[in-house]
């Protein structure tokens, strides 16, 4: 006979921007990723990703942030945040500020 564990996993779902998000919003989504909290995993491209839109959407802060963490990322990883920024922006998710 086999004994098996059951372990009960709390799944947090992973905080994703949405259209009508302003600037602020978009901003502390991208703290978010900066820094691991409220569920969102550390990745600084998705950080970078949620800084740019963000400071479309007219966050001041969130172009500050962008440039202290583009210090610390590869050209690529830069590039590859810019490319999904442009993704979530032409699908229609994120518009620029009016």
């Amino acid at each position: 006979m086999i004994n098996t564990i059951q372990t009960e996993v709390e799944f947090k779902a992973i905080p994703l921007p949405t259209a009508d998000m302003g600037g602020d919003e978009l901003f502390r989504l991208g703290m978010m990723y900066s820094t691991g909290q409220g569920g969102a995993p550390v990745d600084l491209i998705s950080a970078h990703m949620m800084f740019n839109l963000a400071s479309m959407r007219g966050s001041l802060e969130a172009q500050v942030y962008r440039r202290e963490l583009s210090r610390e990322m590869d050209r690529e990883d830069i590039a590859e945040a810019q490319k999904a920024a442009r993704q979530w922006i032409d699908a229609g998710r994120i518009g620029y500020a009016a």
